[in-house]
């Protein structure tokens, strides 16, 4: 078995349990971890504005691939390494279809995502975990208008999201937006449709980072539980599912590990990169 020497980690879900805290558990693996030398990197959806203060600011979490890796971050030198943006056009696009629906809309510019307001005054409408309120209106900047916002950049974004109220209505918006061959569509949430520029995944931009700092994917080792993490999983050496996963992810594992809620993520840390075999726990 390879040495792992980077770990791509998805947050909601996996890093962090159901009620979005990082356990002491998991804190003192990730923090062992990084003074065996393994790169520990925060692989998600979210913007970075989006990332919580304890994980921008964990001693030795250096790299972050956010927007599912339309930006992938050197957040100690406050550089951005690597970007594959949404085309303007094709944004547009997605948003007039997203428009027709009852959905709370979002884009986000250089790291920062933008809500409506009134629309975010209304989370709970769209959000189905109450545990993700107070963390969407923290992290998010309100503006009157998405398109009016959009028209006064004129310029490709990071990534287009949208909650919906009514699941009814994704499916119908998922299959017209399906159609448009320069998008790509994940729902990590199951409520929500997120939009990336065509080739964008976490599994490239793990990849990515990995050949700008001379790691092979056998070195690499991920961890994650929604349909965004599944190139990741199947790109990285070592691909771990939560217990909490859907199907199609933990189909997608080499390992499927216990759920977010009991440290999974820290569990498989020590069994495939504390231990030389992969065997058992050290």
């Amino acid at each position: 078995m390879n040495q792992i020497k980077m770990i791509g980690i998805d947050i909601d879900g996996t890093l962090l349990t159901t009620e979005k805290k990082l356990l002491p558990f998991t804190r003192r693996v990730l923090t062992e971890a990084i003074d065996r030398g393994i790169l520990v990197v925060m692989a998600t959806g979210r913007p970075y504005s989006g990332l919580l203060e304890e994980i921008r600011t964990f001693p030795g979490i250096r790299y972050a691939l956010t927007s599912n890796g339309a930006r992938i971050l050197d957040m100690q030198a406050d550089e951005v390494l690597v970007e594959h943006l949404l085309p303007l056009k094709s944004a547009k696009k997605a948003l007039e279809i997203l428009q027709k629906y009852d959905t709370l809309q979002e884009v986000y510019f250089d790291g920062q995502g933008y809500a409506e307001e009134k629309k975010l005054g209304m989370i709970s409408r769209y959000h189905h975990n109450p545990n993700m309120w107070e963390y969407v209106r923290k992290s998010r900047k309100t503006v009157p208008s998405i398109p009016d916002l959009v028209a006064g950049e004129n310029r490709d974004m990071d990534k287009v999201q949208a909650l919906f109220a009514d699941m009814r209505e994704l499916k119908e918006a998922w299959k017209e937006l399906e159609q448009y061959e320069e998008l790509v569509l994940v729902s990590s949430l199951g409520y929500n449709i997120e939009i990336n520029a065509v080739g964008v995944d976490k599994g490239r931009g793990l990849m990515e980072l990995g050949e700008l700092l001379g790691i092979r994917s056998e070195e690499i080792m991920a961890c994650g539980d929604g349909d965004n993490d599944i190139q990741m999983l199947e790109k990285a050496g070592i691909g771990v599912a939560m217990g909490n996963a859907e199907e199609c992810v933990k189909a997608a594992a080499d390992y499927v590990t216990e759920t977010n809620d009991e440290e999974g993520v820290a569990k498989a840390i020590i069994k495939y990169a504390f231990c030389e075999t992969g065997g058992e726990q050290c």
